[in-house]
């Protein structure tokens, strides 16, 4: 083999040959993928999940891990609390979380609900 890498044929469990274009990122790949198999909202959800850790890591640092989206839908993000103070502070600083929120997240998230955990 010359080393080269590029267009080349390859099989696969052998069957017909498959055409490979180079490397992707996976996250590059994700959306046309969750788009077709009709999972855009479970995708989008985890994106917003992720990216409410991190922001509740850098701006409310007691709420980590005493607070979490458990849904987005319509411009709405649903936040579950553990305790009665996460949810008074949150709600407190509503505005600055959801533009927090709004600039990560590809859907636009314009409100959020903070609901209390049932144990």
């Amino acid at each position: 083999m010359s080393g080269q890498r590029g267009n080349r044929a390859r099989t696969i469990g052998g069957e017909r040959p498959v055409r490979t274009s180079g490397m992707e990122r996976l996250g590059d790949l994700l959306p046309d993928a969750a788009r077709q198999l009709g999972l855009e909202d479970e995708l989008e959800l985890a994106a917003a999940m992720t990216a409410w850790q991190r922001i509740v890591a850098e701006r409310i640092p007691p709420a980590v891990g005493a607070c979490r989206i458990v849904a987005l839908s319509q411009g709405v993000a649903t936040v579950e609390v553990d305790e009665p103070i996460v949810a008074q502070e949150l709600r407190l600083r509503s505005p600055e979380l959801v533009a927090a929120l709004r600039s990560a997240v590809p859907s636009p998230v314009r409100q959020l609900r903070i609901t209390a955990r049932h144990v």
